[in-house]
Parts: structure tokens; sequence; C-alpha cells
């Protein structure tokens, strides 16, 4: 029998994040590693790459795993992970579609072999990690779906059906007391586990990890070098950065969520600001009160979702729901903190865990977010294929970017591969439209979101034609 719903009392959040820090849990790790110097002159290297995040960084090194003597340069405006590769909530998904519904709706086709690559990069990743001695909390625990409203208790049904049909095996369908007995929530009614597709991880850990692999192998890496300008020279490539410039035969960008230097790139990302809250440490007897022995993550199935895992010293990380876009699509320090937000993240985190009461919050930030209209990476070249690019990993970048890294370095090879055949590889989402039609139309994205979700799931003509043509808007 379904339990019956716990009472709960109004929680003061301003209290509960009184004596929060507005910086990334993460990234105050005493533990971090100096930066690296800038780079002062010129340079000159075989394969630049730019961009210090989980995507430069992984290209870097899987360069290396190819060809140990290939001559490898990479370059970071400020410090490696300091950006979305450290202020994430550490969900390492095999997904390389933002999901299997996404993913059944634009590739339906070629979805199994999608979903294939994704558990091998996944494994991949792992297998680096133990490689490479990467300290970095690494647990392959799962993610739960889960149902807080009626009408979604059918929707991972479906979702389940759907991934059985695809030979799936790893994905659950919970009912609220199977779901319950995992993480016990009264706002919870059942749940789809996903369970051995996504790991947990601390996300500044690996990016600081894959940077020290990638210096063992030799490659040299300037930090708070920004890349201000490329163009072609010769037979190569020149970036040039605030104190010198560096010479290279082949370029692969990985700046995601900044403003790429292919122009043209430029339309098809929106840079949308999501925001975190952590706790500290749950007692013993907190822990008892909810369960989650288990220790997966765990994400509601509303427009406007929730992601919440459990850190390796047990705190919560609560994070999502806001969806914060900026008229102009700038991305600045100003922006990553968002007090509004906080306060409702942390009115929803009591709400569902009402046995938590008194808990306080430790640290509180935001960091921007790489949004394209189809919600998953896309793939090119530029400048007669010297120079390679992938962006609108949409919040799923954790996993999918060591899969983009390969496929950059294949198209810059200039390779046939199983990765650069594929639909997805081949083809662009929809780009964004011009100011000011794009904050118009991401503000009735958004209005018709928060709508549907408290009408029942229920699209309205908007979502319904944005559907048809293919565009979306999400984290």
């Amino acid at each position: 029998m379904a339990r019956a719903a716990m009472p709960y009392r109004s929680v003061d959040p301003v209290h509960a994040l009184a004596d929060a820090e507005p910086t990334p849990f993460w990234l105050a790790d005493p533990d971090r590693p100096a930066a690296e110097p800038a780079l002062v002159g010129d340079e000159t290297c075989d394969l630049l790459v730019v961009g210090g995040g989980y995507s430069g960084l992984w290209t870097a090194l899987i360069a290396k795993e190819r060809d140990p003597q290939r001559d490898v340069v990479l370059i970071e405006g400020a410090e490696v992970g300091w950006a979305a590769s450290g202020r994430n909530g550490g969900f390492c998904a095999a997904s390389l579609t933002h999901g299997l519904g996404n993913g059944l709706a634009r590739w339906p086709g070629e979805l199994a072999t999608l979903e294939a690559l994704g558990i091998k990069n996944l494994d991949a990743i792992e297998h680096a990690v133990a490689r490479y001695h990467i300290d970095c909390a690494f647990e392959r625990t799962g993610e739960i779906d889960i149902a807080t409203e009626p009408h979604q208790i059918a929707e991972l049904k479906e979702a389940a059906e759907e991934a059985a049909e695809l030979g799936l095996t790893r994905h659950r369908f919970l009912d609220q007391d199977e779901l319950r007995a995992e993480i016990d929530s009264p706002t919870f009614r059942a749940g789809l586990w996903d369970r051995d597709g996504v790991a947990m991880l601390n996300p500044a850990r690996l990016a600081w990890g894959l940077k020290q692999a990638c210096l063992g192998y030799g490659v040299r890496i300037y930090e708070r070098t920004r890349a201000t300008a490329l163009s072609s020279d010769g037979l190569g490539m020149a970036v040039r950065t605030p104190y010198g410039r560096i010479f290279a035969r082949h370029v692969a960008l990985g700046t995601n969520a900044f403003p790429s230097l292919v122009k043209r790139v430029r339309p098809y990302i929106v840079p949308v600001y999501d925001h975190a809250l952590m706790t500290e440490p749950l007692s013993e007897e907190q822990l008892a009160a909810i369960g989650w022995k288990n220790r997966q993550g765990l994400s509601d199935s509303n427009n406007h979702f929730h992601y919440f895992r459990i850190t390796a010293d047990n705190r919560i990380l609560w994070g999502g729901y806001d969806i914060v876009y900026r008229y102009g699509g700038g991305v600045r320090a100003e922006y990553d903190h968002h007090p509004a937000t906080y306060e409702k993240l942390a009115r929803h985190f009591f709400r569902c865990f009402p046995q938590l009461e008194g808990l306080r919050f430790t640290h509180t930030w935001g960091g921007a977010i790489d949004t394209c209209a189809r919600f998953s990476a896309f793939f090119g070249t530029a400048h007669a294929g010297r120079v390679a690019y992938a962006a609108g990993y949409t919040g799923l970048g954790v996993g999918a970017t060591r899969f983009g890294a390969e496929v950059m370095l294949d198209l810059l090879a200039g390779e046939r591969t199983e990765r650069t055949e594929l639909e997805m590889v081949r083809s662009k989402p929809l780009p964004f439209p011009p100011e000011p039609l794009r904050w118009a139309g991401i503000g009735i994205t958004q209005w018709s979101m928060t709508r549907a979700d408290t009408h029942g799931g229920r699209r309205n003509l908007w979502l319904k034609a944005m559907d048809k043509l293919g565009l979306g808007f999400d984290s």
C-alpha cells in the first residue's frame, strides 16, 4: 500500500542559508592545485586545445593516449576546472542524448548505437579514473528519476517500457514503496532507476586529476591565458592571447558556454545559469531518517526539475529548478549568484525532506550551462578542417565531453569512424533567434513549462509547436 504523506512545517529558508559561503563547494577544496603560469611570448605545437574544462582536458589527454609523441598545448582563460567543470552536481551520465526520451525523439534509428557508445564512454571514464589514480570519489550508483506528480508515474512506466524494447536491462521501475525504501520523502510517488548508467563523483577533483594526467604526458598547460582571436596562418592556425601567440597545425575548441572563436557557432548556444546548495554533513540519525543507503543520484521529473545527490562526506547537494537567462546571453561573474533562487531551492529542499528540519546549508553557487535547442552536443569543423569544436552539452557534459573529445580528434584527423558517421554528429540543432526574439521566446517557454508542471503535464500550443520544430530550452 502507498504510504500516507507526512505533514511538514514551513521552514524559514533564510535561517538555513544564513551562514552559507557564496562559493562552489567543490572549488573550496584546500587541496586545489596551483595554477600553471600564463603564456608569455610565442609558442608552436601540433594540436592546440582551447579551454581547460572537461572538453579540453579530455581532448588533450586522449590525443596523447593515441599518440604520445604528439605535441599538445592547452590554454585556459582562468584556471583548470573553474567554470562548469568545477561547479556542476557531479552526475557523470552515460547518456549522450540528454536522456532516453530526447534520444528517441531525435535519433530513433541510431539510439541503440548511441546508448552502447554512451556506456562504453562511461566505462572509459571509470577506467581513466583508476588508471591515473584520480581521487574524485567515483561511485557508479546510478540515478533515479522521480515522479512527484500523478501524471509522471505513467511517463516513467512508459520510459521503462521503451528502455526494455531497446534491450536496456539496467532500467528498473520502482513503485512508491520500492522508491521510498531507497530514499524516503513524502513527495515521492514512483521512480525509474538507471542502475549502471550514471556515476557520482567530485567534479573539480576529476578536472584536476585530468590536468595532472595531461601534465604527466607532457602536455604544456598555460592557465590565465585567454584566447582572444583565431585566424589562418599558412597551413595552420594562429591563436592570439593577451601576451603572446600560439601557432598550431590543428585547434580543438572546448569553450562551450563562452563565445566561440568560430563566430558562426555562436547562435547555436545560449548560456543559462543553474544554481545549487550544499548542506552540512548529515548525522547518522539524519541519514537514517531518509535512508539513501545505495547513494544514487536523484532528480524529479518536472520541466523545472531538481537534481540532488549525497557526497562522500554525507552532505546533500540540491540544485536546479530555476533556469536563469540574462538578456544578451552574456557570461559574467556577477551572474553566478541569484539569492532569490537560493531561497526557493532551500524552501523546496525542506518540502522534500521535512525530516531534516534544522539542517543548514554551507555553500551556495551558480554557473553557466551551454544550452542548445536539441539539449545535446553538436560538432563541426572550420578553417578547412584545421579547427574542430564540440558544444551544447546542456548540463550533461560531465560524461559526454569525453565522447565529444574523441569526435573532435576524429574530425581533425579526417577519419571516418563509427562516431563521425552518426547522424547526431553530422547534424546541427536549430540556432536561437537574435535578441529581442531570443529573450521573448525563452520567457514564453519558461512560463509554458511552469504551467505544464502545474497542470498535469499538459503542454500548451507553444510547447507543442516547439516540439514539432525540434526546438527546446532546458538545463
